[in-house]
């Protein structure tokens, strides 16, 4: 079996059945590689704020439209993208084996929707857009219902130096057409997007010429370089005239791709309406080529992050943290119950996919958390340690515990209320081995647990306790039974010699 079939076949294990009874579907277009980036990762799974931009275009579709089909186009490093993102319900794969353009994309995934069973709303979005959110997209939906079109764009304003926009340009209808008539009907329409290398390509003597609704109109090669309206690659179409002159694109121009900006004229020419909108925020329509903008997005998604919260919980550095969407949006849910938070997150913490927080935490310097990790209130975690789990384990913290500077905690494992685990403690549970350590227990020294159950008021200091049952004796009174420098029977000391 050779890689294209391989790929057809992941294509298969992994795409869920297209549902007609949702009229809308996104197109994500995450075919290319990115070769500007300069690795040897595929441009799609670069991350944004921990997460993989064609991931993060995926959540904005599924959230801003909420009840859609989405089909992930991919091609170069197709593997490591349907890998990455995974089985979802109504997410459908189509592979671009040979990349041809946006145009040929789209026509990919379209082959995936039986035109005889389908009339609805297809909306195309690149993959490397990982600042786009699902109010984003919302707006962008009832933009194009309100506007009653068959086609619309999303636009964007070019803030920085007009010789590093290599972004396609919209061109609109004018005040006067080319022979100097002033424009009364249809001014400002959106005419075509002309693609940055084809303007390039233009003489510099001669006027770049155009016509709409039976008008001419002119533009120069400075006045298309300089204009800073440019696509951002994100449309809206009426399925059935998209399904009728998709397949007239022609590849025409400088890079001899199929272009999905040529569908403009295409619509214009066909007496469609084609209309254009604007974000209320520029940073979403980001995309990048190089690292030096992945890192500037990366950079907005931090702040974003931060201006959610930062009236919410108290963050020591708001260049220096991270915390998982979905945990910022439990953390907001919680603060609307009215009772405050008392959150405190350190310099350098990290907050990973699943940690569940709770009233009067503080998480130190350095703190890494990732997993369904659940606390109860009042737990300090202190300076550099480590708390995760696999997918489907637990690692639950009772009520009024601390946690002391590098220790490290994986896997299922439960802690009792008010224990302190000081440091230099490595504790582990496994699936089939969990660690359970009940209330008022104190583990200090360099100790090591595994799979372990641990009665109450338990004291335990330098010890390595494996699969153990640690019970008080019968008749004992004290506050806490003292567990100190237990060692398990060494194995292969038969390897070990003297050296003379």
């Amino acid at each position: 079996m050779n890689n294209s079939e391989n790929i057809y076949e992941l294509i298969k294990n992994y795409s869920d059945i297209f549902d007609y009874n949702k009229k809308e579907t996104a197109i994500i277009l995450a075919a290319g590689h990115g070769k500007r980036i300069k690795s040897q990762t595929s441009k799609m799974l670069h991350k944004i704020w921990e997460i993989p931009t064609v991931e993060r275009v995926f959540n904005a579709c599924a959230k801003g439209l909420s009840d859609a089909n989405i089909i992930i186009v991919v091609g170069i490093k197709a593997k490591e993208v349907i890998e990455t993102i995974g089985r979802k319900e109504s997410l459908i794969y189509a592979y671009q084996e040979v990349q041809k353009g946006t145009g040929h994309a789209v026509q990919i995934a379209l082959e995936k929707i039986d035109p005889s069973k389908y009339d609805g709303t297809i909306y195309v979005f690149p993959g490397d857009m990982g600042l786009i959110d699902a109010d984003t997209v919302r707006f962008f939906k009832n933009e194009f219902i309100s506007s009653n079109s068959d086609m619309i764009v999303l636009t964007g304003i070019y803030e920085g130096n007009i010789q590093n926009n290599y972004y396609g340009r919209i061109i609109r209808v004018k005040d006067k057409d080319a022979r100097g008539n002033k424009v009364v009907k249809n001014k400002g329409k959106v005419i075509e997007i002309l693609e940055y290398k084809d303007i390039l390509n233009l003489d510099d003597k001669k006027k770049y010429k155009t016509k709409y609704k039976g008008k001419e109109f002119s533009y120069s090669k400075k006045e298309l370089l300089e204009n800073r309206e440019f696509n951002s690659g994100v449309y809206a179409f009426k399925f059935k005239p998209l399904v009728e002159l998709i397949p007239k694109l022609e590849s025409n121009n400088v890079q001899n791709e199929i272009y999905l900006t040529d569908l403009i004229g295409l619509f214009n020419k066909n007496n469609y309406t084609v209309s254009a909108i604007s974000p209320k925020q520029q940073y979403v329509l980001m995309g990048f080529n190089n690292k030096s903008v992945l890192k500037e997005m990366d950079s907005i998604a931090r702040k974003l992050a931060y201006e959610k919260l930062k009236d919410i919980i108290l963050i020591d550095d708001p260049e220096d943290f991270f915390i998982d969407d979905d945990v910022i949006d439990d953390i907001i849910k919680m603060d609307k119950l009215g009772e405050p938070l008392d959150i405190k997150i350190g310099k350098g913490v990290y907050i990973g996919k699943g940690a569940k927080l709770n009233y009067n935490l503080n998480l130190m310097k350095n703190v890494f958390l990732n997993g369904d990790i659940r606390f109860g209130k009042n737990v300090t975690i202190r300076e550099n340690a480590h708390l995760s789990c696999y997918p489907d384990q637990i690692l639950q913290i009772g009520n009024n515990v601390e946690i002391f500077w590098g220790d490290v905690i994986k896997g299922n494992v439960t802690i009792g209320d008010n224990c302190s685990i000081e440091s230099g403690v490595r504790i582990t549970g496994s699936n089939e081995f969990p660690v359970k350590i009940n209330n008022n227990v104190t583990i200090k020294g360099v100790t090591y647990i595994f799979g372990s159950i641990i009665d109450d008021n338990i004291f335990i200091e330098h010890s390595v306790l494996i699969k153990k049952l640690i019970k008080k004796p019968e008749g004992f009174t004290g506050n806490q039974y003292k567990i100190r420098f237990y060692l398990p029977e060494p194995e292969g000391k038969e390897a070990i010699h003297d050296l003379l």
